[in-house]
Parts: structure tokens; sequence; C-alpha cells
């Protein structure tokens, strides 16, 4: 059996639940070797982040230069980049090792609650390495923030914040996640961009959760990911990561956790 290499560039969540961990069971779920490097320690579980140790970014770059030079990824996913340093050296890096590889960036900004969570200048930072991205999968706070624009209240403003979005960042494509959206009731929303232009929507039935889940945008990125690097297109690699986490929040096992509800990939894969 051959696998195909994925690496993920991320944060790490002690709980299991998100970061890299659940970007390593997505990758596994789907057939794929999973690599990591990682950009910070987090001391958290599914009630809260109590600390968070980040990785100097030139032991980042050393991972990413020791990745590379044994097993050659065919996509990378980004998550957790928690600094400029980092999210600099990043970028650096693939735009010179891997300029045509596909780059999954998650573009984690906005904590749950709201709060932004970089700084001006490593938010500055990140805009700069979604523009070069393949694909960006942000959520409605994180595509408000990238576009300088209010949080959308509508389907109509939801629309037209992906419009604008991926026309002023016209290469990637744009997987804008409705899943906080609080005009849809019963269904979730998923909308795919490209140059200002729709090329998808995607819309699911909304599941009936117990508590709020954790580790929803990880392991979606990572799935898309890896079944971009098994060379599916975007919009089918799209479909999969979606139903993927769809099915992964269904058969949730809800002994695990206390606050939160974690994925399981396994019986999605």
């Amino acid at each position: 059996m051959r696998f195909v290499p994925v690496l993920t560039i991320a944060g790490s969540d002690c709980s299991g639940g998100a970061g890299i961990q659940a970007d390593l069971k997505a990758f596994t779920a789907l057939g794929t070797y999973g690599m990591s490097v990682l950009t910070a320690l987090t001391a958290q579980n599914t009630t809260a982040v109590r600390d968070i140790l980040v990785v100097p970014s030139d032991f980042v770059r050393l991972q990413l230069e020791m990745v590379f030079a044994d097993i050659r990824p065919k996509a990378v996913k980004t998550g957790m980049l928690a600094e400029e340093g980092i999210i600099r050296v990043v970028h650096t890096f693939l735009v010179k090792e891997a300029p045509d590889m596909p780059w999954v960036v998650d573009p984690v900004m906005v904590a749950a609650s709201g709060a932004r969570l970089l700084s001006e200048g490593a938010e500055a930072a990140l805009q700069t390495f979604c523009a070069e991205a393949y694909v960006v999968t942000p959520n409605l706070h994180e595509a408000a923030l990238l576009a300088k624009e209010s949080v959308p209240t509508s389907d109509k403003a939801f629309f037209l914040l992906g419009e604008r979005l991926s026309r002023k960042y016209p290469r990637p494509y744009w997987l804008l996640k409705g899943g906080h959206a609080s005009w849809e009731p019963s269904t979730v929303t998923t909308l795919f961009f490209k140059e200002g232009q729709l090329i998808q929507r995607f819309t699911q039935s909304r599941l009936r959760l117990e508590r709020p889940p954790h580790g929803t945008g990880c392991t979606l990125a990572s799935a898309l990911a890896a079944r971009l690097a098994q060379g599916e297109n975007p919009v089918s690699a799209a479909l999969t990561a979606l139903d993927f986490v769809h099915r992964a929040l269904s058969k949730t096992d809800l002994s695990l956790g206390k606050a939160a509800i974690v994925l399981n990939p396994h019986a999605a894969g």
C-alpha cells in the first residue's frame, strides 16, 4: 500500500479535539500519511484554553526543512500559526519550496467568542499568506476580518462578502463556512468562490447538537487537503470534506468532553 503524504502546520491540542491531533486523525481516516510541524503547544480541553507556548520561528523552519528533505508532501494544510514571525517563515518557505503545491489555509484569527487572536502585524502577514494560497477556509468572523467588513447577518450579505473577498484576493478558492449563520436554523450553507464568482453552493442539514462542536474547522481543512493530495478537483474535494465533517459530527461520542463535542473522524472515513 502506498500512502499519499500530507503535512499540517498548526498548534497542538492536548485534549485531542482540534489542532494537530484533529488534523492527523482526519488524514489517517481518509487514507493519507500525515505529517506535522508544530507552531504552538496549548494547555486546553473542551472547556477552556489555559495557556499557549509558541514554538520559536527558527524551530518551525527547521521542522519544515526536515520534512521536505525526506518525505515531500503532496499538499499542505495550515491552522494556528500563532504569531507574525511564524506566519512569515511558513509563507517564505512554501513560496520557495512548494509554489505549485496545494496550500489549504485555515485562517485562525478569531476565537469562538469573537475575540481576535493575532496582533495587527500577524493579521497583515496572514492576509498576505492567504492571498497566495490554493484554498482558504474562513468562518464568518474570519472572512469579515479579512475583507475588513462587518460580520454578515443574512444570506445576501454572506454571498456579497464571498464575492468581494474572492475578488479582492483572486488567486485562491474561498470556502466560506456558514456554521455560525444565525439566519439558517435548519441548514448550513457553505459558499465556494473564485475570482468573484460563485463556483458552488453546498447545503447540508444542521445537526441538532447537545453542545457546541470542537475542531470542525481543523478537520474540514485537513480533509480538504487530504483529498487534494489524492488528486481530487477543488469542488469534489470540498464536497468530500464537508460530508466527512458532517458524518464525523453525526457519530460523536457524547461521553468525551464536558463542554464541547469532539468529532469522530474514524467513523466518518
